[in-house]
């Protein structure tokens, strides 16, 4: 099958960063199903694993956490699909990735396709979906049906792809939203899917906020840059309430701040519940099946940013430039190789 993989962690200037290369079609076992993959999009956690690093891999590997597409064959455990269902999903870190014609992914991770979308719309779809979904109502204990109708939450990063889908999240559980955005294109972008107030991250966040009249808010998002916004999230987080992070920071923080408030800080990361086999594993199937139905229904857009073409390492390589340059809006696609 065709492939796009890496052997060394390079920087993405260098050709060899992403390779094209041809390996064996996996075989399904257990409660695995064998993908045909269609589409893919592409995440912050793909230039993050491909970083460079003195390692080299022994047989290529394929990065790749976003996918659609077609099963061609079930383990024979599977109870959930069958072979010629559309589905999407966001994979498992611990296993090669999306990037290759065909893909093997536990049934307990992966929904049917949303009826309404193409492949790489869908493609756009799980990571984000998952992790924004995780972030508000598993760590946040945010109330889907309204129950904390009219509480704030700041989205610090709201015009990325995890962003814009907890944009949506939150108006849908009746929430104030506040989006950072630091381009007008992005804060255009922002109040188009929904959020009620975009400010600049790259300014003072306190002082933004504060401006609009709030002291504090209650939830705390963040999707861009832990270290450099704890500051502003621990003045601006109510007493008792709750910060959820996704980003990695690179320093030791500060957690001094939250201790008078009795405020929580928290982590999200939506490959766990894959990486350690959780009982709870199904959850996801269940989460992607609920967030197809609200695409179908038109209560949630896909957030398709920018289609780069056919799956190969040129395309890639591109992508990964994009990002790691920070001036993506949306989710970037490919489609087909």
């Amino acid at each position: 099958m065709k492939a796009v993989a890496l052997t060394r962690y390079l920087p993405i200037t260098d050709p060899d960063a992403l390779l094209d290369v041809t390996l064996p079609k996996p075989v399904a076992s257990g409660r695995d199903l064998l993908v045909r993959v269609e589409a893919i999009s592409v995440n912050p956690v793909d230039y993050k694993v491909r970083a460079p690093k003195d390692k080299v891999e022994p047989s290529p590997r394929v990065l790749g956490w976003d996918a659609a597409g077609v099963v061609e064959a079930v383990g024979p455990e599977v109870t959930l699909f069958r072979p010629g269902d559309a589905v999407y999903y966001a994979g498992d870190i611990t296993r090669p990735g999306s990037n290759a014609e065909f893909q093997l992914v536990d049934e307990r991770i992966v929904a049917a396709k949303p009826r309404t979308l193409g492949y790489a719309e869908a493609a756009a779809l799980p990571l984000t979906a998952i992790t924004a979904w995780e972030s508000l109502f598993d760590r946040l204990r945010v109330d889907r049906h309204g129950t904390d109708a009219g509480k704030t939450a700041l989205i610090i990063g709201g015009a990325g792809g995890v962003g814009s889908i907890a944009i949506q999240l939150a108006k849908q559980a009746g929430l104030t939203v506040i989006a950072t955005a630091s381009r007008p294109e992005s804060r255009d972008w922002v109040l188009k899917l929904g959020a009620d107030h975009a400010i600049d991250h790259r300014g003072d966040l306190v002082a933004a906020v504060r401006q609009l009249g709030l002291k504090y808010v209650d939830y705390v998002l963040c999707f861009n840059d832990t270290d450099g916004h704890m500051a502003a999230m621990a003045e601006l987080i109510v007493p008792q309430g709750n910060i959820v992070t996704i980003v990695e920071n690179a320093q030791p923080l500060r957690l001094e701040p939250l201790k008078p408030k009795s405020a929580g800080f928290l982590q999200e990361f939506m490959f766990t519940r894959a990486m350690f086999q959780t009982p709870d594993m199904i959850a996801q199937h269940q989460l992607l099946t609920e967030v197809a139905r609200l695409v179908d229904a038109g209560a949630l857009r896909t957030t398709v940013g920018e289609h780069y073409g056919a799956i190969n390492a040129a395309n890639l390589r591109r992508a990964h430039v994009t990002l790691e340059a920070g001036r993506a809006i949306g989710k970037i696609v490919l489609a087909g190789f």
